[in-house]
């Protein structure tokens, strides 16, 4: 997220606590409403501009972080026929909080996904910088009859740069019943191996696509290889988990765009 109020972070050398909520529910005109939409601290919504039945909203960073010490929650679920699209509008920068023993900050994203609706949570990158300590933790869950698209992309330090501490959790259940667990821990104090060949090989850009979809429950696509470091992986439902390591952040949005397109 961009800086622009650092004086406000020198009134919270402890951390700053946010949360940011947005609920879709259809307006009865063949459109989506948002009867939720609030932010507050460095978690700014905006809705912008869109055609079609979805409605399309922005998470604006009003301030840098997250740092150390701060909790940062963003929280998108939609009603029945609701269709929403989530993104933000530029990269997120887990940065060094205040002193050498600043505690390690915190992001958690709660997806709820209704039957007969849509959610696109498809934010900018994650950048891990030098010094930062960050625990990521997104969980989306969805009804029968529910559509979910969800993109994660993390970059290993800013250019030319060694991360820092990130540790990552997705959790994905589909009618209450899980689809998919993962973790994931990289840089200084992660567990020895994650920069070796079976996990990043080198890479700096790590991420993944979830597609959960119930056409997928009666045709649902073959793993694969997709070219030389992305695979698709059948979930045990009506989903798809697409895995992709690249040496930076745009060719890793390449590769996950590309399964996009194919698959939704």
């Amino acid at each position: 997220m961009t800086s622009s109020a650092p004086a406000a972070r020198a009134l919270a050398p402890a951390g700053v606590r946010a949360t940011a909520r947005v609920t879709a529910r259809p307006d009865g005109r063949g459109g989506t409403a948002l009867p939720v939409l609030q932010g507050e601290g460095p978690l700014a919504l905006r809705r912008t501009r869109a055609a079609g039945p979805a409605a399309h909203v922005l998470l604006v960073g009003a301030m840098s972080g997250p740092l150390g010490g701060d909790h940062l929650t963003v929280e998108a679920a939609t009603e029945p026929g609701a269709h929403l699209r989530v993104g933000s509008a530029a990269a997120t920068m887990a940065l060094p909080g205040q002193g050498e023993a600043s505690p390690e900050a915190r992001y958690d994203v709660r997806l709820t996904v209704a039957a007969d609706s849509t959610l696109h949570w498809l934010p900018e990158q994650l950048i891990s910088v030098r010094g930062s300590a960050l625990h990521v933790t997104t969980r989306a869950d969805v009804a029968e009859g529910g559509h979910l698209i969800l993109r994660e992309e993390q970059t290993l330090g800013r250019t030319a740069e060694p991360p820092g501490l990130l540790r990552s959790r997705l959790t994905v259940r589909h009618a209450d019943r899980v689809l998919l667990d993962q973790e994931l821990a990289c840089g200084p104090g992660a567990p020895a191996g994650w920069d070796g060949p079976a996990v990043l090989a080198g890479h700096r850009a790590v991420g993944q696509l979830v597609v959960v979809s119930p056409e997928f429950r009666t045709n649902p696509p073959a793993a694969a290889v997709l070219g030389e470091h992305a695979t698709l992986t059948p979930l045990a439902g009506p989903g798809i988990l697409v895995t992709a390591v690249a040496p930076d952040g745009l060719r890793l949005r390449r590769i996950l765009d590309e399964a996009r397109e194919r698959w939704t």
